[in-house]
């Protein structure tokens, strides 16, 4: 179209210009078909590259916009795999809490059947040991009444001299 428009505004112009026109009086219609041929001319020249611009101003625009929504949507998805970081986080914090728990029970009670048995052991090497003791004074109880009847001049023992002696050791 711009091939066919430029010719017209050519001839136009040289039609318009001739020295019949400019006595008429009147040049409304050839200041009017000037400045439509100077914006036809502007036109032409500076259409494409002004709608390039602009076009090309529109696209870096929109590939911003869509830059910063990338951007958005990445962070959204890292606050969400953050968010679900913490609360299995959080789970396993009230697991090993738990497990925690479990144990300190688990050792609590083994300690306490420990001490319970060693209580039981002493009880029964301080009851073994008394009762060796109590040997140990009975046999020195009837080693010195034997001895202190072996002492004793008179062969025959009567019974009453022997309750004695056993009652003298004894008190």
């Amino acid at each position: 179209m711009s091939k066919i428009l430029l010719p017209l505004l050519f001839i136009s112009v040289s039609v318009f210009a001739n020295e019949h026109a400019a006595e008429a009086g009147t040049d409304i219609v050839q200041r009017t078909v000037n400045f439509v041929i100077f914006a036809g001319i502007l036109w032409y020249l500076l259409a494409e590259p002004v709608k390039n611009f602009f076009g090309g101003r529109s696209q870096d625009i929109a590939n911003e916009l869509q830059k910063v929504q990338d951007r958005l949507k990445e962070s959204k998805q890292a606050k969400e795999a953050a968010q679900a970081k913490v609360s299995e986080a959080e789970k396993l914090a009230d697991e090993i809490v738990a497990m925690a728990s479990k144990e300190g029970k688990i050792l609590n009670e083994k300690i306490l059947k420990q001490c319970d048995a060693d209580l039981e052991t002493m009880s029964k090497q301080g009851g073994a040991g008394m009762e060796l003791e109590q040997r140990k004074m009975v046999r020195n109880l009837v080693d010195e009444i034997m001895s202190d009847v072996l002492a004793q001049e008179s062969s025959a023992l009567d019974k009453d001299a022997m309750a004695g002696i056993i009652m003298k050791k004894v008190a």
